[in-house]
């Protein structure tokens, strides 16, 4: 997700507070809020993925998913 974009979604923000949206505004903003939380999974995911836990022996082992 760029500079640019997280602008945008605080610029949508800050003018639905103001005065409100028009339809292709409130369209723009939820497609963008969907490309953000699909980056901050991608992201938390990345990390999860790279995370190890270290028990009393000093053995490491991946994190894994829940069943």
């Amino acid at each position: 997700m760029t500079e640019e974009r997280i602008a945008r979604i605080n610029a949508l923000a800050r003018k639905a507070k103001a005065e409100g949206l028009t339809e292709a505004e409130l369209r723009e903003r939820d497609e963008l809020r969907k490309e953000y939380v699909q980056a901050i999974r991608a992201n938390l995911r990345a990390q999860l993925d790279n995370t190890f836990i270290v028990d009393e022996h000093g053995n490491k082992r991946p994190l894994r998913k829940k069943q």
